[in-house]
């Protein structure tokens, strides 16, 4: 498995491109759009004060290839975020994370559009197996996560705490290389009812 963090991905819904300065003010904002899911759904915070030392974390994980950040830019501006949050090359496995959409474009096509270029990239370079951890208490991440037709593998209890003290437990699921052609059409499917 080989993991490219120079590459473009592009769809009709979504330009994932590696993040840069350019892609900051706007995701700033769309970050700003929500500040109740930080501190309610996620382990970290990119609201206020706290986005840029979590941007400058990002720069720092890129850089030591701890993880890979997209851009995620519809309408022509920058309007989240998505990454390989960790990856372990030597067993063809990687897990897709750190997502986040301007509540405007939730719902729609944006995710699985991203989603669809990011597994696509992950399984034709070579993994073995896509891992998506979602908060337990995040119901709205765990359906999108088995609407792309990942499968619940199980639930890490008390497993990580987040930044306001609360402690939460992680669903497991994954999609594997052999389930992605049927995956990847379920997906091709459902993208093709949506208008650009």
């Amino acid at each position: 498995m080989k993991v490219d963090p120079t590459r473009v991905m592009e769809n009709r819904f979504v330009r994932l491109e590696p993040f840069t300065e350019d892609h900051k003010e706007d995701l700033r904002a769309a970050c700003d759009a929500d500040p109740a899911v930080w501190t309610d759904l996620y382990p970290y915070s990119m609201a206020g004060e706290h986005f840029d030392p979590i941007w400058a974390r990002m720069k720092t994980d890129l850089a030591t290839g701890k993880s890979i950040h997209w851009a995620v830019v519809a309408g022509g501006r920058c309007i989240g975020i998505t990454c390989y949050s960790s990856y372990d090359l030597p067993n063809a496995s990687l897990e897709i994370g750190g997502t986040y959409y301007h509540p405007d474009y939730r719902g729609g096509a944006v995710n699985p559009a991203a989603k669809r270029l990011m597994m696509g990239q992950a399984f034709g370079d070579g993994a073995r197996r896509v891992v998506f951890r979602v908060d337990a208490a995040n119901a709205r991440s765990r359906a999108a996560v088995l609407k792309l037709g990942a499968v619940h593998e199980g639930t890490l209890r008390q497993d990580r705490v987040t930044w306001t003290g609360r402690v939460r437990d992680t669903c497991i699921f994954s999609v594997l290389a052999d389930e992605w052609p049927a995956v990847r059409d379920r997906l091709d499917a459902r993208l093709a009812g949506f208008e650009a």
